[in-house]
């Protein structure tokens, strides 16, 4: 598996993280990993794993750029997306246009052309502002 072909996946699982913490549903993140895994993937366990960590720090940043909104009313893929790219351009050594490219990617895939601007937007601001 590539590593966008894992962004997808790690997309999947936050998405199905903040829907079973939306609902009050407890779950076990080794059990959604190996729902959604064929194989051990460390890159995916540490991206996932770093997200919901630093979840409150990013939903911070994200929402000093989002103009007039808050990061959780945009949608569960959205947001996974979003925190996701955040998470990659401050906590990883993954070069700063390969984050911004590759979530633009998945918000093409999954997202209306207006939240892919502002997905791409705040990952601009958040690159410019380190």
């Amino acid at each position: 598996m590539n590593r966008s072909e894992a962004r997808g996946i790690i997309m999947t699982i936050l998405y199905q993280v903040f829907m079973y913490e939306k609902s009050n549903i407890d779950y076990d993140l080794n059990e959604v990993f190996s729902e959604n895994l064929k194989i051990d993937n460390s890159f995916v366990k540490e991206m996932v794993t770093g997200v919901l960590d630093k979840k409150n720090d990013i939903d911070n940043i994200a929402n000093k750029y989002l103009k007039d909104w808050d990061i959780k009313r945009l949608s569960l893929p959205d947001q996974a997306i979003l925190r996701m790219g955040i998470y990659e351009l401050l906590y990883t050594d993954t070069p700063d246009i390969v984050a911004i490219n590759e979530a633009v990617e998945l918000s093409k895939k999954y997202s209306d052309d207006k939240v892919k601007n502002m997905i791409n937007g705040v990952l601009d601001k958040v690159y410019h502002s380190k």
